[in-house]
């Protein structure tokens, strides 16, 4: 199977490509999008990520992950404290599982959502389409490429 390219949105107040930089590897847990989940269901270990940091000013691409490990269940759907606990899933049948990601890079340039706006080749990205605010969205190869020429620009 082709190797895929996806963009996960995180909060860096919550998880940002800092935490990826230390930890290396984390799965991408807390999604409840049912679409985010299936899109997830689809990737494959060694899919490209480009790793967006959501709700900060500006958003934007920080750096790269890949997908390391698939079907990893979900362990916050179980924890009554956490924000993503989900009352109905149990653990002999989770409604909610997610994928590992390891880092592969933090950009020197973030990329920031206005920067990507402007670039009329990056016009029909999901990310950017009206109504579009999955977590987990799929991107073009083409896409991938150019933003990941932005990101480690030095300008």
């Amino acid at each position: 199977m082709a190797k895929r390219y996806w963009l996960m949105k995180t909060e860096p107040d919550t998880f940002s490509i800092d935490d990826l930089v230390r930890v290396k590897k984390e799965p991408w847990t807390g999604v409840r999008s049912h679409f985010a989940k299936f899109h997830m269901r689809a990737m494959q270990v060694g899919d490209g990520v480009l790793f967006y940091h959501s709700s900060c000013d500006p958003p934007g691409v920080a750096g790269l992950a890949r997908v390391s490990k698939i079907g990893v269940v979900d362990v916050t759907q179980f924890d009554p404290d956490s924000p993503y606990y989900d009352p109905k899933s149990k653990p002999e049948a989770p409604t909610w599982d997610c994928v590992e990601v390891e880092l592969v890079e933090k950009f020197p340039h973030f990329v920031a959502l206005p920067e990507i706006r402007a670039d009329r080749k990056l016009a029909k990205m999901m990310l950017l389409r009206r109504g579009m605010r999955l977590s987990v969205q799929p991107v073009e190869p083409d896409e991938y490429k150019r933003i990941v020429a932005r990101g480690r620009a030095t300008k």
